[in-house]
């Protein structure tokens, strides 16, 4: 099953979900219009309580290009007609802008980037924003910002030293290096680097074998990952105790134990 919009595609297979960013003529260069409707369907998947894992991509030969060059002169000519005036209301629009494509962050199931290509900018900040990468070795990656005069945006520098350590993070921000993806998967970037071809079929192989796991349980971990970022380990050890007894009580334990005695795979109904 498929659905689409003009620049936001979506296409269903089991409890995989891929979304697709559709405007392959200007290599997916995000826009306010794109954030909206990409904002937009991440909203619906989110509440699809049967939804395992979704993959994010791009349409034709690039992920996204990163942050639309109209809208960025926009704010430019703006700030310089208006200097120590509009910085407010361009900090407004653009920290809005971020929250539409960082809305992946709502989804509470797995979510892999499928680097099909170039994820440059806002572009790559958007794949940070998903819980693991795959990408193609020749995709051009990086968060060029400082080459355009501005400071980095959309959670670049929260999530890159979170993926890289603090040292190689100032060295990519502050030279606006572009890598490709087999180096990316040598510094931590991405899980995985093959072939432009492979990426999406491997992307949506693993999320489907992700599917066949308990989505209780899966979901959950997802949580932990998120909260760990800020908790102590103590509080962390209740937090996993507190899961493991609710999923204790469901009939997804009782299947995966089951399962694993009779020496077969198990069927999860995530109840």
């Amino acid at each position: 099953m498929s659905t689409s919009h003009e620049l936001v595609r979506q296409a269903r297979h089991g409890d995989v979900v891929t979304v697709h960013f559709n405007d392959p003529g200007r290599l997916n260069a995000m826009t306010r219009d794109m954030g909206e409707a990409f904002r937009d369907t991440v909203a619906e998947l989110a509440t699809d309580e049967s939804l395992r894992a979704v993959v994010i991509t791009g349409e034709g030969r690039a992920f996204s290009a990163g942050g639309d060059l109209v809208m960025l002169q926009e704010q430019a000519d703006l700030g310089a007609a208006a200097p120590g005036r509009a910085w407010r209301g361009i900090r407004d629009t653009m920290s809005s802008f971020y929250r539409l494509f960082l809305s992946v962050r709502d989804l509470p199931c797995p979510t892999i980037a499928a680097l099909n290509g170039h994820a440059i900018g806002a572009g790559f900040c958007v794949a940070l924003g998903c819980d693991f990468r795959y990408t193609a070795n020749e995709a051009k990656l990086g968060l060029n910002f400082t080459r355009l005069g501005v400071h980095p945006g959309m959670a670049a520098t929260w999530n890159l030293p979170r993926l890289v350590g603090p040292a190689l993070a100032a060295e990519l921000l502050y030279t606006s290096r572009i890598i490709d993806g087999e180096e990316a998967l040598r510094v931590g970037l991405a899980n995985r680097a093959m072939p432009r071809e492979s990426v999406l079929a491997e992307a949506q192989a693993t999320a489907a074998e992700i599917a066949e796991n308990a989505p209780l349980a899966v979901r959950a971990v997802k949580q932990a990952l998120r909260r760990s970022e800020s908790s102590s380990i103590e509080d962390q050890l209740q937090f996993e105790a507190s899961e493991q007894a609710k999923h204790f009580e469901s009939k997804d334990a009782q299947e995966g134990i089951a399962a694993v005695r009779e020496k077969r795979d198990p069927s999860f109904e995530g109840r």
